[in-house]
């Protein structure tokens, strides 16, 4: 995993929570936390893959939600689609069911799998003692705290919240001459089956934008017959 400040998130040179970008490992290097070990096949896979019922609004205490956009809809969406994919009692099913003993309020409704007694109350605090949720023990820790001017913008622009700075940091500083020429070479093969050759151009202006090595090799590999007008890598980023 990788670890930055809250403080500097809200100064860092690209905006941290764009799921398009990369935390440079330099400046947040990665910090081990544990090991994964898959050690079995699913012996049914409709049961224990196709039923499985994921959320990113599960949280530990101590975890909350980034700003992130794409975070923010999927806390709402995937909830709402298991609901809809696999039915309203799909906690209950046992690859989606806790491992540790609970309680929920929360019962009957389309296909339940458990017994509910009918005096037990749908509510907490109750008169007969009870579980109730304890605050303390989450606390706030997972929050984000939010300051400054709010305003109708999509997102406060960092220095370099472009489309093209980090890929070709990539193709210049993290990949090797065989993989640039690998990367060239799968570019080629796509833009050769444009059929229309008015796109040409600003196919190359895209790459040129990217790298300008790297545009050029597409353009010497591509080799249009009849170019479209020229576009530059200005008026892409632009119209991007």
């Amino acid at each position: 995993m990788q670890v930055m400040p809250y403080e500097d998130a809200k100064t860092y040179r690209f905006n941290p929570f764009d799921l398009t970008k990369v935390w440079p490992k330099g400046d947040y290097p990665l910090i081990p936390v544990g090991v994964l070990t898959l050690n079995r096949n699913p012996r049914n896979f409709f049961a224990e893959i196709e039923q499985a019922t994921f959320a990113p609004s599960n949280f530990v205490p101590g975890i909350g939600a980034s700003p992130d956009k794409m975070l923010q809809a999927r806390i709402f969406s995937y909830a709402d689609a298991h609901r809809y994919r696999v039915g309203t009692n799909h906690a209950h099913l046992p690859v989606n069911r806790p491992k540790s003993e609970v309680n929920s309020y929360s019962k009957e409704g389309a296909m339940a799998y458990h017994f509910n007694e009918p005096e037990v109350p749908v509510y907490a605090p109750n008169t007969v003692g009870g579980p109730h949720a304890d605050a303390e023990k989450a606390g706030d820790a997972g929050n984000w705290a939010a300051d400054g001017e709010l305003v109708r913008a999509a997102a406060t622009l960092h220095p370099e919240d472009d489309d093209f700075g980090q890929a070709g940091t990539l193709v210049r500083e993290v990949l090797d001459d065989a993989a640039r020429e690998r990367l060239a070479q799968n570019i080629i093969g796509h833009v050769s089956q444009v059929t229309r050759p008015e796109l040409f151009e600003r196919i190359f202006a895209y790459w040129d934008a990217v790298d300008a090595d790297l545009g050029a090799a597409v353009r010497r590999g591509v080799q249009p017959e009849q170019p479209g007008a020229g576009v530059s890598p200005e008026e892409v980023a632009v119209e991007a």
